[in-house]
């Protein structure tokens, strides 16, 4: 349904124990495998299942790659990029689509995904494309929407062997050499893009309480924010409540994230009064509400604009 024998698209990804940190794994790789000729599955040395069940898939575009993590990478998310990087390194395809652990895409945002990718190919200016996130809180009902989340990111993109992962892997940029991009004397050059208008569902923000606060301690530790990392979900729950701010999801979820919501035991509500709030932007979101911009965006990325 979505071939497109002219050219062809890997996607990629990169999980380590899986269900141990609750996050959708299966359903991020499975959302995007449609319209993907291969999919390499970058698995570090998981101890719960996460292999095996990717195994279980029994998806032939899919192309294990077994990695072990090395945790003197704890500054500025290194080891995300270093596992991002082993991806791209395998990828084969025109196009790449990476897409996090914890990142969906909706059935119904393929044939526009596909369709832009098919229109740009031979478009020397574009070379990627820069989609809005969706970023879920507490529940599948729930969305955190204050400015301190990013609002867009790149994804999808021509594939280009200067292309590495930028700081962690949230974004990508160019280097005209492995060396300049390791030893960070070089900065790196911002992907070209147009915006595509199909949403990551982004699901890092739903899990079990006991799960999100074992996610948010070795998240602090790969930033080098803690000393150690927690070896399993701690006796303490997270406290979804201090979110600065929510909204209300009326939309629809991708269909592979069904059994996930069924599942889900957790109804959220927000306390607003156990909200905390960065001092700054608690000042300035009033401002960009009324302004319907966001003031002082990190931008990893040069939009490009009036290209037909």
């Amino acid at each position: 349904m979505y071939k497109i024998s002219s050219m062809k698209i890997s996607g990629y990804g990169y999980v380590r124990n899986g269900f141990q940190y609750g996050v959708p794994f299966l359903e991020s790789i499975q959302s995007v495998l449609p319209i993907c000729d291969e999919f390499i599955a970058v698995v570090g040395d998981s101890t719960d299942g996460t292999r095996e069940a990717i195994e279980n898939l029994n998806d032939p575009k899919i192309k294990i790659v077994d990695t072990i993590w090395d945790d003197n990478l704890k500054q500025h998310g290194r080891i995300f990029a270093q596992q991002s990087n082993i991806g791209l390194d395998h990828v084969t395809g025109d196009w790449v689509f990476h897409i996090q652990a914890d990142e969906v895409i909706h059935e119904n945002d393929l044939p526009k995904i596909i369709d832009n990718i098919k229109r740009y190919h031979n478009n020397s200016l574009v070379e990627g494309f820069l989609q809005p996130f969706l970023h879920f809180w507490g529940d599948y009902n729930h969305i955190r929407n204050s400015r301190a989340v990013h609002k867009n990111e790149i994804r999808i993109f021509k594939n280009n062997p200067e292309i590495r992962s930028y700081i962690d892997s949230q974004g990508f940029r160019k280097f005209k050499s492995d060396e300049g991009y390791k030893n960070g004397s070089e900065k790196g050059e911002k992907l070209k893009v147009l915006r595509l208008d199909a949403p990551i569902y982004h699901y890092n923000s739903v899990r079990s309480r006991k799960k999100m606060t074992l996610k948010a301690n070795n998240f602090q530790y790969y930033y080098g924010h803690k000393d150690e990392k927690l070896a399993e979900p701690p006796k303490e729950e997270y406290n979804y409540h201090t979110v600065d701010r929510v909204g209300k999801f009326l939309g629809t979820h991708p269909k592979v994230m069904t059994q996930a919501i069924a599942e889900h035991d957790f109804v959220f509500e927000h306390d607003k009064s156990q909200a905390v709030w960065d001092k700054k932007d608690k000042l300035v979101q009033p401002l960009e509400d009324l302004l319907k911009i966001r003031i002082g965006e990190y931008k990893n990325y040069i939009l490009l604009k009036n290209i037909k």
